[in-house]
């Protein structure tokens, strides 16, 4: 593993948001959901894909907070364009989001 720099971390922007939107994405290559996702006031809500759908169902995802990566070029996926990344560890089984464990305001900034 290459080590980097306190800058090169500081360069990534991770904020937690709201999941208030989640459709299915069936144009998608693997198997997908179509995020919103309420990243705050001065981000906004924005798209996301997000290859989740073998561990969590839509309904259960409405209203989860998410950490998510803010300041990469958008990203087009098929007809959908990804504005931003929703984090979370690859397992075998699936997709396991990177979640808050207690609830913290939308577009905060993880540290």
């Amino acid at each position: 593993m290459a080590a980097i720099e306190w800058h090169d971390f500081e360069r990534i922007v991770l904020v937690v948001g709201t999941i208030v939107e989640v459709n299915n994405f069936p144009e998608a290559k693997k198997p997908a959901y179509q995020l919103k996702v309420d990243l705050g006031p001065e981000i906004g809500v924005k798209p996301s894909s997000a290859q989740i759908t073998k561990l969590y169902s839509k309904e259960e995802l409405l209203g989860k907070q998410v950490i998510c990566v803010v300041n990469f070029n958008p990203k087009k996926i098929g007809p959908f364009l990804s504005e931003v990344l929703t984090t979370g560890f690859i397992l075998e089984e699936g997709v396991v989001l990177s979640i808050p464990d207690k609830p913290v305001p939308n577009g905060t900034r993880l540290a």
